[in-house]
């Protein structure tokens, strides 16, 4: 394989990065060794995905910051207005505005290192405060939204000026089409890396942050196009049910949303592989690994967002002793836990006679 994929983008702590020097086989993790070169060299590369997870996290602060401010125009819009559409699109806002302060949350618990009683580290909890942003957040904007689209579908009509809520519409699309853009260019970037697109990337990958801002930026700015029309029409043909028609639209569009995210964030709880790409570069790295002949056994799993836990079996090359092989085994696995990609990595001894594992088209 010759493409590598997508370097991790969100910050590693140092205990997670840095090999686990002296720690016997099968024995719980020791205090670490910060004093070697290796370990140097790790702490370093430790500080620039530090400096990368300050810009994300002030990146998404932002953010919220901005949904916040849209939330209060459109809500001083929709009593202005009193559209359905805008009350759905208010709701919208409030739950982006909530569903960025949860994300930040799961960052912020997900780069605990691991510990005595977490010894994968606690790299899950960012799907769990991801599903519970989804669940209670999007499915609270969706039951408000369609609750006032049947409530308002028989209103009668009222003499309603939208010229406010088209304008605080239109710079919410805006600011909405900015945010999606840049999570989109993101995402084509890191699929390019792996040969995949960026839909294909934001829907498969282990970041929930990243997905859970794509498709809620994708959600609003559909919204946004959905709750004009809808306003419009009302205005243009003097029948309501179009403002509540629009509100029931937006409210199943964040329905669908969290439904889809709820079951992207439970996948990965419940124990999620790698994608077959990412299988395929992991096992290249091990075949061209100077003291491994050949493996038998790769099991990957995500244990967080771009943290894999891995256990392989492998033959060593050349007649080496038991004490040897041990070491080996020990040096190989320090290797792997050096990179960031991985949370750990165990090695053990393949079978005798086992099937041995290939690449495709090799």
């Amino acid at each position: 394989m010759s493409s590598k994929p997508a370097k991790p983008s969100e910050s590693h702590s140092i205990e997670q990065s840095i090999p686990q020097a002296g720690r016997a086989r099968g024995v719980d993790s020791v205090p670490l060794d910060t004093t070697s070169t290796s370990s140097y060299s790790a702490t370093n590369a430790d500080k620039k995905e530090d400096d990368k997870k300050s810009s994300s996290l002030l990146t998404v602060l932002i953010a919220v910051g901005a949904n916040l401010i849209i939330a209060i125009a459109k809500t001083v819009a929709a009593f202005m207005t009193g559209s359905a559409s805008m009350i759905a699109e208010s709701a919208h806002s409030w739950a982006d505005a909530g569903n960025g302060t949860l994300l930040i949350v799961a960052e912020k618990k997900a780069v605990k290192p691991a510990d005595r009683s977490h010894p994968l580290g606690y790299g899950k909890e960012a799907y769990v405060w991801s599903m519970i942003a989804a669940f209670g957040v999007f499915m609270a904007g969706s039951i408000v939204s369609i609750y006032t689209g049947i409530t308002e579908w028989n209103a009668p009509e009222t003499e309603t000026n939208y010229t406010i809520g088209f304008i605080i519409l239109a710079v919410a699309f805006v600011l909405e089409g900015f945010s999606l853009t840049q999570a989109y260019l993101q995402s084509k970037k890191h699929g390019e890396a792996i040969n995949v697109s960026a839909l294909g990337y934001v829907v498969d990958t282990s970041n929930p942050t990243l997905r859970g801002v794509f498709f809620e930026d994708l959600a609003a700015v559909i919204g946004l196009v959905v709750a004009a029309a809808a306003m419009g029409m009302h205005a243009y043909t003097g029948q309501p049910f179009w403002d509540a028609l629009g509100s029931i639209v937006v409210g199943i569009l964040l329905g669908m949303v969290a439904i889809f995210l709820i079951n992207r964030n439970r996948d990965f709880l419940v124990g999620y592989k790698v994608s077959e790409t990412m299988h395929d570069y992991i096992l290249t790295e091990l075949l061209n690994h100077p003291d491994i002949d050949s493996v038998s056994y790769l099991h990957l799993e995500w244990v967080g967002p771009k943290k894999i836990f891995m256990v392989a079996a492998v033959d060593i090359a050349g007649n080496q002793k038991e004490q040897q092989i041990a070491q080996k085994f020990e040096d190989i696995e320090n290797q792997f836990r050096a990179k960031p990609l991985f949370q750990e990595a165990i090695i053990t001894l393949s079978v005798p006679n086992a099937e041995i594992l290939r690449l495709p088209n090799s």
